[in-house]
Formats: C-alpha cells, sequence, structure tokens
C-alpha cells in the first residue's frame, strides 16, 4: 500500500418523509477531477438513520486506503464523529451517558468499520444554504425517498 493516501471529499445528506417514514440518502465523491453521486432508500426509517448510512455509503465506495473529508448538514453524525463519541460508547456496552441502549447501534457499527482504514474527518455544513454539494445530496435523498419498491431498512424495522 503506498504510503501517498488519494485525498477524497465526501458530501453527505439523509432525510425522511414524514419522520419516520420513506427515506432515502445522497452522496458526492470527488477525488480530482472524479465525481461520482450514490444514492438509496427504505421503506420505513428515520431522518438519523439515513444520515449515518449516506455516511456509510460514502465510505464504503472507497476502493483503497484515502484521506477523507467528509462533510454532513447531520449534527447528530458529526458532533458524534468529532468527540469520538461510538468509541466510547463500545466501551460501555453500547450504553449512553443515560446508562440506555445506543440507538441506530446497528449502523454506528457499520460506520465504525467503513470508517476503519482510511483517515477520515468529519465536518458540519449548513444545510440549504447554497452548497452546490450538499444540495445534490438533499436532491438525491429526497428522489431516492420517492422511489417505488423502496426495500426494508431491516434495523429499524426488523
Amino acid at each position: 500500500m503506498s504510503a501517498e493516501l488519494k485525498n477524497v471529499t465526501i458530501y453527505t445528506d439523509g432525510g425522511c418523509i414524514r419522520n419516520p417514514g420513506r427515506g432515502g440518502y445522497g452522496v458526492v465523491l470527488i477525488h480530482g477531477e472524479h465525481r461520482k453521486e450514490l444514492s438509496g432508500g427504505y421503506r420505513r426509517t428515520t431522518n438519523n438513520r439515513m444520515e449515518l448510512m449516506a455516511a456509510i455509503i460514502g465510505l464504503r465506495a472507497l476502493k483503497t486506503r484515502c484521506d477523507v473529508t467528509l462533510w454532513s448538514d447531520s449534527a447528530y453524525l458529526v458532533d458524534q464523529m468529532r468527540g469520538r463519541i461510538p468509541e466510547r460508547w463500545v466501551r460501555n456496552g453500547w450504553r449512553n451517558s443515560d446508562k440506555k441502549a445506543v440507538l441506530n447501534r446497528d449502523l454506528w457499527e457499520q460506520l465504525m468499520a467503513a470508517r476503519e482504514p482510511h483517515a477520515v474527518r468529519f465536518f458540519k455544513v449548513r444545510g440549504h444554504t447554497g452548497n452546490r454539494e450538499n444540495e445534490c445530496c438533499d436532491r438525491l435523498a429526497r428522489e431516492a425517498a420517492e422511489r417505488r419498491d423502496l426495500p426494508e431498512d431491516a434495523g429499524y424495522e426488523g
């Protein structure tokens, strides 16, 4: 593996039509002149689950170890990751500071695994303020949530 990591910027967004409800996520990956858009959705889920899923999908799309700057308008995602809170949950048996089970544990575990091989920095972008890539992710998420025949979010419905 090369010591020189590819610099990749990932923008993510997730949302629901009603919460909980039909949900979708959108992802934009940028490396130099290369750009890739990804999206998907579920028939019944939550906003927070879709925000996490967008980050997971973005990181999983990387084929090699990368230096990643991940932008999201989700304080739920960014604040936890910047504060290294998921590592604390693991040490506490997936209990939060109130000793309650952590919500969306299945996705937090997936996010931690997807992040593992990369050097990732999480940043908050203000949503709906004209940021081109954030607006694109929002559109992708909305369009995905409106698709017919969306699969079940087993972590939520199951």
